[in-house]
C-alpha cells in the first residue's frame, strides 16, 4: 500500500482526509519537524503540506523536504494565497498550490496525477540509463582484430557530422551499430529514425523520405510529414540504400548537398538539418557500373566507410557474442539465466553462420525456448527442425576441430568451396588479402584440380 504523509493541524480536515485516502493510502498525520525526522527514516509516495504545519521557518521547512525527498511530490495547501507565495513554494519544488477550502477530489486527482507522472519518468529514467548501456561503446562486442578497428572508427565518426556508408553482409549489426554513432554524438538527445528502403515500394518510399502534400496522390488526405523532417537535428539511418530507385537518388543527392527538399506535389523548400547514416550488403561500386546507382550519389554517401566484417571472419567473438545474446533472450522470454554446453559452443564456433549475428541470436532464442534444463546443449542447436544448417556431421555427432589450426584449415576450405574454389573471391569473403589466404593454402597444403589447370594464367597454388 502506497503511504501519504500529511501536515495537517486542522482535525476536521484530518478526517475528511482520511475518509478520502485510506482506502488506498496509508495516511501518517504529522506536524512540522516530527514530519520532517519521519520522513528522512521513512519513504512516502506523497506529502500533503499545508503552511500553517510549518508555523515558524515553513519556507526552509519545505525546502529540507524536498532535499530529503526530491522524488516525492509535495502538495501545498494554504488558506492565504498571493502570487507570491504560490511561486515561492514551486520554486522550492512544491508539485501544485491549493486554496483552502479545496476540493478533496481535485486533491485526489493531484497525486494520482503526480504518482503516474513520476512513475513515468522513472521508467523514461530507465529506458535512457539501458540505451545508453546498450550503445555503451565499452559494451560492443569486439574480441577480433577486425571488430577492435572498427570500433575505434565508430568512436571517431560519432564525434563528427560526415555521412557514413556501412557496408556488410545482411545481420552483420549494421543497424545496431548505426544507432551506436547516434546515440554517441552530439545529436543524441534529438531524433533517430530509420528507414529500409528495400520494404518499402519504390512508389512510396519518396512520400515515406520527404512526405506529401494533401491531394498530391489518390490517398493523399492530408499533409503527412516525411522521415527527413522528422529526424531534423537528428539522424536518418538508411538501410538497404542500393534498392533505391535513380529517380529518387537523384533527389537524395540534393538534400544531401543543400539540406533542402520539397513534399511530393509541393513546391514549398523545406530545410532539414540531418545527419545520413546509409547501409547496404550490395556492392554499389557494381552497381555503379551496372548504371543502376549513381555515382556522384556513391561517392556523396561514402564520406566515412565501415566495411562490417561477417561473423565467419571474427570467430574470436562467437563466445562473448553468445554469451552476451544469452542474457539478453532469456530476459526477454522471462527465464533464468542459461549457460552453454561446450559441445554446444562447439557447434557454434565451427559454424559458417551465413546469416550472421542475426541467424545467430535466432538459433539461440529457439534453443533457449526448447531447452529445459539449466544449459544450452548442442541438440538444441542441431535439432531437425532447427534453422541451423548442419555442420558436417555423421547424424546428430559432430566432432569439431581438435586445434586452432585444424579449425582455421577447415574454415579455409569451406569458404573455398562455396566460392567455387576461386581465391579472390574466397579471400574477400574471408576479409584477408588474396596473398595471405596463398599463404595459408600452402601452409595447410590445400588443392584443387582446377588449380592446376588455370595455375599459370591465374597464379593460383596446385
Amino acid at each position: 500500500m502506497k503511504r501519504l504523509l500529511v501536515l495537517e493541524e486542522d482535525t476536521a480536515c484530518q478526517r475528511l482526509l482520511t475518509e478520502t485516502f485510506s482506502p488506498t493510502f496509508d495516511i501518517s498525520f504529522q506536524d512540522g519537524r516530527d514530519a520532517l525526522k519521519s520522513a528522512k527514516s521513512k519513504q512516502y509516495d506523497a506529502v500533503i503540506f499545508d503552511m500553517a504545519s510549518g508555523a515558524t521557518g515553513v519556507m526552509e521547512l519545505l525546502k529540507s523536504f524536498k532535499t530529503a525527498m526530491p522524488n516525492t511530490p509535495v502538495i501545498v495547501t494554504s488558506r492565504s494565497e498571493t502570487t507570491e507565495l504560490v511561486v515561492k513554494t514551486i520554486k522550492l519544488g512544491a508539485y501544485d498550490f491549493i486554496t483552502k477550502p479545496y476540493s478533496l477530489a481535485r486533491v485526489h486527482h493531484l497525486i494520482k496525477q503526480a504518482l503516474e507522472e513520476r512513475s513515468q519518468k522513472n521508467e523514461i529514467d530507465y529506458l535512457r540509463h539501458e540505451q545508453d548501456a546498450v550503445y555503451d561503446f565499452s559494451r560492443i562486442v569486439a574480441e577480433s582484430p577486425a571488430m577492435k578497428a572498427i570500433l575505434k572508427n565508430l568512436e571517431k565518426f560519432s564525434k563528427t557530422e560526415g555521412t557514413i556508408l556501412m557496408t556488410g553482409e545482411t545481420g552483420t549489426g549494421k543497424s545496431f551499430l548505426s544507432g551506436s554513432i547516434h546515440f554517441n554524438s552530439p545529436r543524441r538527445e534529438k531524433p533517430f529514425v530509420k528507414v529500409n528502403c528495400a520494404n518499402i515500394p519504390e512508389t512510396l518510399l519518396e512520400s515515406e523520405l520527404f512526405g506529401h502534400e494533401k491531394g498530391a496522390f489518390t490517398g493523399a488526405d492530408k499533409v503527412r510529414i516525411g522521415r527527413f523532417e522528422q529526424a531534423h537535428g537528428g539522424t536518418l539511418f538508411l538501410d538497404e540504400i542500393g534498392e533505391m530507385g535513380l529517380s529518387l537518388q537523384a533527389k537524395m543527392l540534393r538534400i544531401l548537398e543543400d539540406k533542402a527538399f520539397e513534399r511530393v506535389g509541393g513546391n514549398q523548400t523545406i530545410h532539414s538539418d540531418v545527419r545520413v547514416i546509409a547501409a547496404t550488403n550490395r556492392n554499389l561500386l557494381q552497381l555503379v557500373s551496372e548504371g543502376t546507382f549513381r555515382e556522384d550519389l556513391y561517392y556523396r554517401i561514402n564520406v566515412l566507410n565501415l566495411s562490417l566484417p561477417p561473423l565467419r571472419a571474427r570467430r574470436e567473438c562467437l563466445e562473448s557474442l553468445t554469451s552476451m545474446l544469452l542474457v539478453k533472450i532469456c530476459r526477454s522470454l522471462g527465464k533464468k539465466p542459461l549457460t552453454i554446453t561446450s559441445a554446444a559452443m562447439d557447434v557454434i564456433t565451427s559454424h559458417e553462420w551465413p546469416g550472421n549475428i542475426r541467424q545467430l541470436a535466432n538459433t539461440l532464442e529457439r534453443a533457449v525456448i526448447l531447452e529445459e534444463g539449466p544449459m544450452i546443449q548442442a541438440d538444441s542447436l542441431l535439432s531437425p527442425d532447427s534453422s541451423l544448417p548442419r555442420p558436417k556431421a555423421v547424424g546428430r555427432l559432430y566432432t569439431p576441430p581438435t586445434s586452432l589450426e585444424e579449425k582455421e584449415k577447415e574454415m579455409i576450405r569451406e569458404t573455398l568451396a562455396e566460392c567455387l574454389w576461386i581465391q579472390k573471391d574466397a579471400a574477400q569473403r574471408l576479409g584477408i588479402s588474396p596473398r595471405a589466404l596463398n599463404y595459408k593454402i600452402k601452409k595447410f597444403g590445400i588443392t584443387h584440380p582446377r588449380w592446376r589447370k588455370h595455375r599459370a594464367q591465374d597464379g593460383l597454388p596446385g
